[in-house]
């Protein structure tokens, strides 16, 4: 994945070997280039991911956002070191405190896994084993990473427990997840996945299947404990209204590449992609108008086994007959600077989608 000018900006996805700014020494905590995670199947080669890079710096939140299917929870896996090794077939770098992640030995990063960095899974009821006990959950995990006794891991436990708002902690300790409501589950995740102090903690659909009152009680909690640690989080979710939450740079995943990268503001307030702006219509406002019509993108996801050529958005971008040729159908947009600022990529062929969004888009998500 490379851009026009081959410069590479905070936090920005870019080509491998450009450089990088920060507001501190300069090097992100994660620094993920030209990740490809491919799966072999009877039908055919699954191009989960390709190409992506990106970079997450101590301090900030990275919104990955996509319809299912996009590759979003895939790449993150790889960053956990989840995939079989056996099936996936992995390429690029991904660099976590400068140590290079891809084709590291189990034993290592089991190390690394729940002690640096950290994952918080889409459903705690299936996360977590019904059997144990919630403290004796967070307890193992913590035992795995240092010489402590079980007296010491226990307290620990009680400890986060109280940490992520987890009333009566020294009791509820001993409670069983199927004893814990859906929010108070989504806590003891939480609490299981900070338990080490990680530096990055990866949060995979944290808020889905919660009412919107626990959402906004565990984003809160998210945001408060970043400030504690001052951790790097990376949150995947397909909910717009999260990222403009918490989100302080946003990355948009199509067909397993990204298609559009900035600020949390710049995509939210003046998106440069077709299907970023699909993405803004088909989501209700609160503060829109109750009578205007959402407006959906067309059609279907591409199948990653045989993805479209060319721009794999063609086939459901209205915007593509404008062009006096066939370059989306034939010719796969790089990603580079839009027009207005240098940080704010994208991977598209429309000469001025600027223009567009002012006039056709903005109306219908205003």
């Amino acid at each position: 994945m490379t851009t026009n000018d081959n410069s590479r900006t905070t936090g920005a996805p870019g080509s491998t070997g450009t450089s990088r700014t920060s507001a501190d020494d300069g090097t992100p905590f994660l620094a993920v280039d030209n990740l490809s995670v491919r799966f072999p199947t009877p039908d055919g080669i699954v191009n989960a991911v390709t190409e992506l890079s990106y970079d997450v710096h101590l301090g900030r939140t990275l919104g990955i956002v996509g319809e299912s299917g996009s590759g979003k929870s895939v790449s993150s896996m790889a960053i956990m070191g989840l995939h079989d090794r056996r099936r996936a077939r992995i390429t690029g770098s991904i660099r976590l405190q400068g140590t290079d992640l891809v084709g590291v030995d189990d034993e290592r990063m089991r190390r690394i896994r729940g002690n640096a960095v950290s994952m918080i899974f889409q459903d705690p009821l299936s996360s977590l084993h019904p059997f144990f006990s919630i403290g004796d959950q967070i307890a193992e995990a913590y035992l795995a990473h240092h010489k402590a006794s079980k007296g010491q891991a226990r307290r620990r436990a009680i400890e986060m427990l109280d940490r992520v708002g987890i009333p009566q902690a020294a009791r509820r300790v001993d409670d069983y997840p199927h004893q814990f409501s859906g929010g108070m589950r989504q806590r003891a995740m939480i609490a299981m996945a900070l338990v080490n102090d990680p530096k990055l903690l990866i949060a995979d659909e944290p808020t889905t299947a919660l009412d919107v009152t626990v959402q906004a009680q565990i984003l809160d909690l998210l945001q408060d404990l970043q400030k504690e640690f001052g951790s790097a989080i990376i949150l995947i979710t397909h909910d717009l209204g999260v990222v403009a939450e918490v989100a302080d740079d946003v990355l948009v995943m199509y067909g397993g590449r990204c298609v559009e990268y900035g600020t949390g503001r710049q995509i939210l307030t003046r998106p440069e992609h077709p299907y970023t702006w699909g993405l803004l219509s088909s989501a209700p406002h609160l503060t829109g108008d109750p009578d205007k019509r959402l407006n959906p993108i067309k059609g279907m996801p591409p199948s990653l086994i045989n993805l479209p050529s060319g721009c794999s958005f063609h086939p459901r971008c209205p915007y593509a007959p404008r062009l006096p040729d066939d370059r989306c159908v034939t010719t796969l947009p790089e990603l580079r600077p839009g027009g207005r600022v240098q940080n704010h990529l994208k991977a598209c062929h429309l000469p001025d989608p600027d223009e567009i969004f002012v006039e056709e888009i903005l109306p219908r998500i205003g």
